[in-house]
């Protein structure tokens, strides 16, 4: 084989050796010198029988992605330019709002007199101090009261940071990937792999552009089919090796074109929320401009959902809302109060679990430093979720959706918020229609109790109706009453304070709880001036009446069941045919009494009785009843059932009453309130540390005490011995109607030996 020499060898003119030419990957590996090179385009060396060529091919020269002369301090290096998401050649220009022109106004007074400053040469210090302090707080105050449709004109705002933007300020080092692994990869949705103080999460989230060009070939952040299973390979991906899931929500919704729709679109997202629920991984989501119905729901359902502060997320835009209701998208303000969509408002909802605070002017106005609170969050809610393990991060998911769904009424609203609202149509009383169909019912009440006839009863579906508007009628009547005694504004005031009381989740202050009771007492010991009243107390007359006849009316149906079910059972082939042989049996033996049967037959006797029992209180069981009592005989009755005389009974009841009134009298002293609010305190303690000796132990001495108080007061009050003397005369009349009722056993029992039938009589005793 042919070798090379290192001898100096002419080429073209200069002198070199070989191995500056000729270095092969394989053995030494650089190429040959490119300089020289291009000094000729073809160069041949002859020695001997070896001949070495070379040719250099014109070409276009590579374009690299990143720029001629690179910043090496660059974050992320020099790798970071070859993402497409560059950072932009031009300066975005700034874009003023509506609500932000009087802003503008005095920035623009302020560079003026800067300018005057420097052209005079005078001192305008003082002059542009205090400009720059009356900008600073127009500012603070623009920004602090926001309306619903300003927050949704910020979070679309064309300078927003986009979540690319977010992701290369808060991550050490960050790898996008790309495809749904299907042929297709929406750049509406980016996902990819990065690291946040050494730890690895997988990114996801919406896309929009920071210009025309840029939004145009994002879709506006609206993304395909194809990018929700994008996110969801990525979600599989991160579930599999572990990775935490951050999730950025930012699109106007869904693409909703033809092409999307035949693709899958809607099949799409709800895969997406079915396996999001699934996923044993930590999931985070953040809102950082707009979420738009399920094409923002397609990627967050999470542990936890975040939102920056003037972020929104909504079922419908203002404007789609806007044109649905009042048929016009200038209704858009209107309809973005009504929707409850900010920040703020979705929290108290438990729609989302947290604000991320915006600097002033908008997230815009200082990127860096949003995305410093946008870490600051993640790190807090990831260290919560690393001690909790694939079923408790299951649970807690399930858990957050669960309490979704809080529906406050009556509850007023706040004063900012009241301004443009369309004022409350004035209450149209309907008291005489009401009181026609309330005689109405009344009527067809009283002709079903003379007939005895279930079938001229009121079905309960009207009786419920009725109810419910009764109810509709006193609450407005109440209201107007509190308008008429001038306690509307304490009431409205004292609602809003034990609403942000129950919202919180706290137990409500002694102190509250007595200012309740106050205002409650004052209002009753007033109602009576109202003019009203009589309207008021008629109306509450009907609605007792009605709920009499309901509660009724559901007796009589559950006894009629009753009865319906145990003739079944009664009925039943196996039942029927012992009865009879029993009967039989009986009927053979000749007997007249119970106590003339042989002992056998009276064992039968009893045992076939019991079965019929037992069949009968499975009957009860299966109704979600129980039996209390089965009535053996006349002297058991009258032991168990004792029905007092009316002069007893009269001393019963009002013995009650005195015992009731003067234990509502104890429990009503301040003492004792406040004994029991501390008894809840410590019994919510308890239910959080289970097992703990020490509350349990707290919990019954305030029991004991309690107890031991309102004992102290009926001792007092000579109610004691009252009772006492009440139990003598119970029991002496108890004594007599037991002694009259032995003289018809006999009877009783033989009566009972030849009916056999084996039903037992169902006996619920009214006193005790």
């Amino acid at each position: 084989m042919a070798s090379i020499y290192h001898s100096s060898i002419a080429l073209g003119g200069a002198s070199a050796s070989a191995s500056d030419y000729l270095r092969s990957s394989s053995n030494g590996v650089s190429g040959v010198s490119l300089k020289t090179l291009g000094r000729s385009m073809v160069t041949t060396t002859r020695k001997k029988d070896l001949y070495v060529t070379s040719r250099l091919k014109k070409g276009k020269k590579f374009d690299h992605p990143w720029p001629a002369n690179p910043d090496p301090n660059v974050k992320g290096g020099v790798l970071s330019y070859l993402s497409t998401f560059k950072p932009l050649g031009d300066t975005q220009k700034p874009v003023t709002l509506d609500f932000e022109k009087p802003l503008v106004e005095l920035e623009k007074k302020i560079v003026d007199v800067r300018k005057m400053a420097n052209e005079t040469g005078l001192d305008f210090t003082e002059q542009i101090i205090t400009l720059e302090t009356k900008y600073r707080q127009a500012l603070k105050d623009l920004y602090t009261h926001l309306t619903p449709i300003q927050r949704v004109n910020i979070a679309r705002h064309p300078n927003r940071p986009t979540f690319l933007d977010h992701i290369h300020n808060i991550t050490d080092k960050f790898m996008e990937l790309h495809g749904d692994r299907a042929g297709y990869d929406d750049p509406a949705i980016v996902t990819g792999i990065g690291t946040i103080d050494g730890k690895r999460y997988m990114f996801i989230g919406h896309q929009k552009g920071r210009n025309t060009k840029e939004n145009i070939m994002r879709n506006f952040g609206m993304p395909t089919p194809h990018g929700y299973r994008k996110a969801l390979r990525m979600m599989y991906y991160a579930d599999h090796h572990g990775f935490p899931i951050v999730t950025f929500i930012d699109t106007p919704g869904a693409y909703a074109d033809l092409k999307s729709e035949e693709l899958g679109q809607g099949e799409a997202i709800a895969n997406n929320l079915r396996t999001m629920f699934g996923l044993k991984v930590p999931i985070l989501s953040i809102v950082i401009g707009e979420g738009g119905s399920g094409g923002a729901l397609a990627i967050g359902c999470a542990n936890k959902m975040l939102m920056l502060e003037n972020a929104v997320f909504y079922v419908a835009s203002p404007e789609a809302c806007a044109a649905i209701l009042w048929k016009t998208s200038k209704a858009a303000p209107e309809a973005a109060e009504k929707l409850r969509i900010t920040s703020k408002e979705l929290v108290k909802l438990n729609v989302a679990d947290g604000i991320i605070p915006e600097p002033l002017g908008g997230a815009h106005a200082d990127p860096s430093w949003t995305s410093q609170q946008i870490k600051i969050a993640i790190n807090e809610n990831m260290n919560e979720f690393g001690k909790m393990n694939g079923e408790e991060l299951l649970k807690h998911r399930a858990a957050k959706y669960r309490k979704i769904g809080v529906f406050i009424e009556d509850v007023p609203i706040e004063p900012e918020r009241k301004i443009n609202m369309k004022k409350r149509d004035a209450v149209v009383s309907t008291s005489r229609k009401l009181e026609g169909e309330v005689e109405k019912l009344r009527e067809q009440i009283l002709k079903a109790k003379e007939t005895s006839s279930s079938e001229d009863e009121p079905s309960t579906e009207v009786l419920n109706e009725m109810i419910e508007r009764l109810k509709s009628e006193i609450d407005d009547e109440y209201t107007e009453a509190a308008k008429a005694v001038g306690l509307e504004e304490r009431l409205t005031a004292m609602r809003e304070e034990f609403s942000k009381a129950s919202s919180e989740e706290h137990l409500m202050h002694p102190v509250l709880i007595e200012k309740i009771e106050k205002l409650k007492e004052e209002f009753n010991t007033r109602l009576s001036d109202a003019p009203n009243y009589e309207s008021l107390k008629s109306k509450l007359d009907m609605l007792r009446d009605f709920s009499r006849a309901k509660a009724a009316s559901e007796a009589a149906t559950v006894k009629k069941e009753i009865d319906k079910r145990f003739q079944e059972a009664v009925d039943r082939p196996e039942i029927r045919e012992k009865v009879e042989a029993i009967r039989a049996e009986v009927a053979s033996s000749g007997a007249s009494s119970f106590d003339e049967l042989s002992d056998e037959l009276k064992e039968k006797v009893l045992k076939t009785k019991g079965e019929v029992e037992a069949e009968m209180a499975g009957v009860l069981k299966s109704m979600g009843l129980e039996l209390e009592a089965v009535k053996p005989n006349l002297k058991d009755v009258a032991e168990q059932v004792f029905v007092p005389n009316q002069n007893i009974q009269e001393k019963l009841q009002k013995l009650n009453q005195e015992i009731t009134e003067k234990i509502e009298e104890v429990v009503g002293t301040p003492e004792i309130k406040s004994m029991v609010e501390l008894l809840k305190v410590e019994s919510a303690k308890a239910s959080q540390t289970p097992g703990d000796t020490e509350a349990s132990q707290k919990i019954e001495k305030l029991e004991q005490q309690i107890k031991q108080k309102i004992a102290d007061a009926l001792s007092k009050s000579g109610l004691q011995e009252k009772q006492e003397e009440l139990e003598k005369e119970i029991a002496a009349a108890r004594e007599a109607a037991a002694v009259g009722a032995d003289e018809s056993v006999k009877e009783d029992d033989d009566d009972e030996g030849s009916s056999g039938s084996g039903k037992p009589e169902i006996i619920n005793p009214s006193f005790a």
